[in-house]
């Protein structure tokens, strides 16, 4: 019974953290919505929180508490990071042109895995949902390695459903308009994210 309520607990307490809009969900959703290597990206983040997850509950999130320096620099790269990639998709969402998939020329899976990498690693949030917060309360409960594991399956379960129900609406990508709101709302959301970032 401990070590059931013990994987509730780790997977309802991580999917409300990752659960919620920012620049790693709106970046694996347009992947997905373009069908462009969308479980690999996905695949990704949940790799990342898997490590990030583990290592926060078995002791990192110690040092990232007493690391100011690097949480700063990790602040500041992801703020730089995420007002590039909202310039970028409002200039996509402001020219004309015709997004269908098989128009538009393709990305490379390494170049899709490592913007995935920026996106995820280069957010603070997710070190501090992840590291400090999961960690922090993963390692007060009687059973560290079960909590871990519901932790990470909210990970698993939430971008596999994220990638899966993007490549359901393919149908949307033939319609430039439907683009240029979607470019149009990431551009406000990475903006958003980032005055969150930059903000005391």
């Amino acid at each position: 019974m401990l070590f059931i309520e013990g994987y509730l607990n780790g997977l309802f307490i991580s999917a409300g953290l990752i659960i919620a809009i920012g620049a790693q969900n709106a970046f694996i959703l347009g992947q997905s919505l373009k069908r462009e290597h969308h479980f690999s990206a996905a695949l990704v983040c949940m790799a990342c929180d898997a490590v990030l997850i583990v290592g926060g509950i078995f002791g990192l999130a110690v040092l990232l508490e007493d690391s100011p320096l690097g949480m700063q620099v990790a602040r500041w790269g992801g703020v730089a990071f995420l007002v590039g990639y909202a310039c970028l998709a409002l200039r996509r969402a402001i020219t004309p042109h015709v997004l269908q998939a098989s128009t538009q020329p393709a990305r490379s899976r390494r170049s899709v895995l490592l913007t995935t990498l920026a996106v995820t690693l280069l957010n603070p949030h997710v070190y501090i949902d992840t590291v400090v917060l999961i960690g922090a309360i993963g390692a007060q409960q009687e059973f560290p390695p079960i909590f871990a594991i519901g932790a990470v399956s909210a990970s698993v379960l939430w971008f596999f459903s994220l990638a899966l129900a993007g490549s359901r609406l393919a149908p949307w990508l033939a319609r430039p308009t439907t683009w240029r709101i979607i470019d149009g709302v990431v551009a406000i959301m990475m903006l958003g994210v980032a005055w969150g970032l930059a903000s005391p």
